[in-house]
């Protein structure tokens, strides 16, 4: 993953140095940037948005990991073919198969041709399957069935290729049965461990799957499969290990919906490169991450998005009424395409994903908790969505491509740095947008801060480079957008353009140009000393400029530039300070208090010959702007 890492550094250095600083030099724009990521409101914030059922780390038992097996007077199994022969008490060959009947270790060699490795013992033994260079492959079952054990681990023996496969069809004993139904099978406890290789191909259905719990803790794990890839009924956990699948349908997944504190996928450590029809890694209740590096592609990638001709709004798809969505979302329930998704709530304090899905990059029904890791995103729906709240206090999220961006009910950040490139909104929320630190930079056709309630902002630092079609607004919200502190430039379209509320206590200017301002056009601040207060070069056509900085002051005269042409000196007198070229004017109070009308105090301006939603709204090769670039 060097080429994440460099994507990293590279992303930390833009934004810093394209952030709305009042510093002259490099080092001091840096300084200033890390400082705007912390927040006294950050723990408070975490503590009233985001669920408290979040998902525990796993608890994993010694013999998770134990893979040295010489000492446990192991019985020998040698496969021939069709010919079994055994060294050894607890295991009997009939017919070309082995029936493991008591607890013990078992350490297999060789090539089974048609045939089946069962484990059936007490609910209360043990058993450990050691694959130790075997072949397994059964024409119409699984090549390995647990059928009754307390739990089974198997161990890949260090320097060791194995291989697993099954037929296209199942043989089964009646209408009623229809298990087992995974190459690897296992109706218990199942942790596979070791240093060796396994190659999985479910020709049937499923990979890998047990009705318990699912652990895995070594070994390099290759799933080829007409449907699921490792499912985990009650608990995936992954400790470490290098995964890859390619799987018709789910890449990853926990099913059990009907137990409380079950159905979790976890993981901590590992490498995963999955390649889904269907989702990547799926939930029936949380997902955990605190670790491991992550390369998914789900239904085929962003490519295979949804084509939308026209905007939405928070919850529902354009043009969509209340019955449709229903309807829209039970139909693609059956054919989900997202990367990382959970019924319940998600989980990230570490780990580093390279996302690219057809349909949501990560989603929960419920609340999503990021603290750490890195996230680079493209997806053909939103990059982040939660039913009820997302809560970012750390972290590196660069969403390239999305519909709409940051997407919950309730969205709350607190630190971390962000990047995110939307064809709709950038942020939405459905009732409230806190913004306590952090460093935010925004580039969206649709509204770029958007909210159904209110937006609340105390910290960070945003940059939002907005729609450039006046049907929407670089702002947009139907309460109030109360700004206490923390740095903000927000540019777009002019025809929905909103500040923040005139009952804010830090400062604000907006300026309406005349004209476009050509992309590239930089807006340099300026105090009466010279001292810059922001600079940033927008990437899209311009014509209205939102500004709120702590350096501005009441009372005070500021100059506002384009590029190296002064455009306007002006004294600051309210909280919101409206500009045109001829110097301050007087907002309209007919457009007070609703969406995209400025907030608590807006005024109706000239749309201009603004372009067609359509134009000039594909991203700018490269990255976002350097300050006084």
């Amino acid at each position: 993953m060097k080429k994440m890492t460099h994507r990293k550094k590279l992303f930390i250095v833009i934004l810093s140095l394209a952030i709305l600083s009042a510093c002259s030099n490099t080092n001091e724009a840096i300084t200033e940037a890390a400082a705007t990521q912390k927040n006294e409101g950050a723990t408070a914030a975490t503590a009233t948005v985001v669920s408290s059922d979040m998902p525990e780390k796993v608890s994993y038992a010694d013999d998770d990991f134990a893979a040295d097996w010489t000492t446990e007077n192991p019985t020998t199994i040698q496969l021939n073919g069709t010919d079994v022969s055994i060294d050894g008490a607890g295991a009997e060959a009939i017919d070309g198969s082995v029936t493991i009947t008591s607890a013990g270790t078992y350490v297999l060699s060789g090539k089974l041709d048609d045939g089946q490795i069962v484990v059936d013992v007490s609910k209360e033994d043990k058993v450990r399957l050691v694959l130790n260079s075997v072949e397994l492959h059964n024409s119409d079952s699984a090549p390995i069935f647990i059928k009754e054990a307390k739990k089974t681990i198997i161990t890949l023996q260090e320097g060791t290729n194995n291989i697993v496969s099954d037929g296209t069809t199942y043989t089964y004993a009646d209408a009623s049965t229809d298990e087992p139904n995974a190459a690897v099978f296992s109706k218990a406890d199942l942790t596979l461990n070791g240093a060796g290789s396994l190659i999985v191909n479910g020709n049937y259905k499923d990979g890998l799957t047990s009705r318990d719990d699912l652990i895995i803790t070594g070994g390099t794990i290759e799933i080829h499969t007409k449907d699921d890839g490792l499912i985990g009924r009650d608990l995936v956990a992954v400790k470490d290990g290098t995964l890859t699948i390619v799987a018709g349908g789910d890449g990853i997944k926990s099913t059990n919906d009907s137990e409380a504190s079950k159905g979790n996928i976890v993981i901590e450590g590992g490498t995963f490169d999955i390649d889904a029809n269907s989702d990547g890694l799926q939930a029936a209740a949380t997902i955990r991450v605190d670790g491991g590096t992550f390369e998914i592609i789900s239904g085929g990638g962003s490519v295979n998005g949804e084509i939308r001709t026209e905007q939405g709004g928070w919850g529902k798809r354009p043009e969509e009424t209340t019955e449709e969505a229903e309807t829209t979302e039970a139909e693609t329930e059956s054919s989900s395409m997202k990367a990382v998704k959970a019924t319940s709530n998600i989980m990230v304090t570490a780990g580093t994903f390279v996302i690219d899905s057809a349909d949501d990059a990560v989603h929960s029904n419920g609340s999503i908790a990021i603290s750490g890791g890195e996230m680079e995103i493209s997806s053909g729906d939103d990059g982040i969505h939660a039913d009820a709240s997302i809560m970012i206090e750390g972290g590196i999220i660069d969403i390239t491509k999305s519909y709409e961006g940051i997407e919950s009910e309730v969205v709350t950040i607190a630190e971390g740095t962000i990047r995110l490139v939307a064809s709709d909104d950038g942020i939405n929320s459905g009732s409230m947008l806190t913004i306590t630190g952090g460093v935010v930079n925004v580039d969206a056709s649709g509204d770029g801060l958007d909210s159904n309630g209110s937006i609340e902002m105390s910290g960070g630092t945003v940059i939002v480079n907005g729609p450039t079609a006046s049907g929407n607004g670089a702002l947009d919200y139907d309460g109030t957008f109360d700004m206490s502190s923390g740095s903000l430039v927000a540019v777009g379209s002019a025809g929905m353009a909103s500040t923040p509320s005139e009952s804010s206590s830090q400062f604000s200017i907006i300026m309406n140009y005349s004209e476009m301002q050509a992309a590239g056009t930089s807006v340099r601040l300026e105090d009466e000393d010279g001292k810059v207060i922001t600079t940033v070069s927008p990437t899209k056509v311009y014509q209205t400029a939102v500004i709120s900085s702590p350096d501005l002051q009441e009372g005070a005269t500021y100059t506002l530039y384009s590029d190296e042409s002064k455009v306007v000196d002006f004294e600051i007198a309210n909280s919101v300070t409206w500009l045109n070229e001829s110097g301050v004017t007087e907002a309209s109070a007919g457009r007070q208090g609703g969406r995209g009308m400025g907030g608590g105090r807006g005024r109706t301006m000239p749309d201009g010959d603004m372009p067609s939603p359509r134009e000039g709204m594909q991203r700018p090769e490269g990255d976002v702007p350097i300050q006084g670039q």
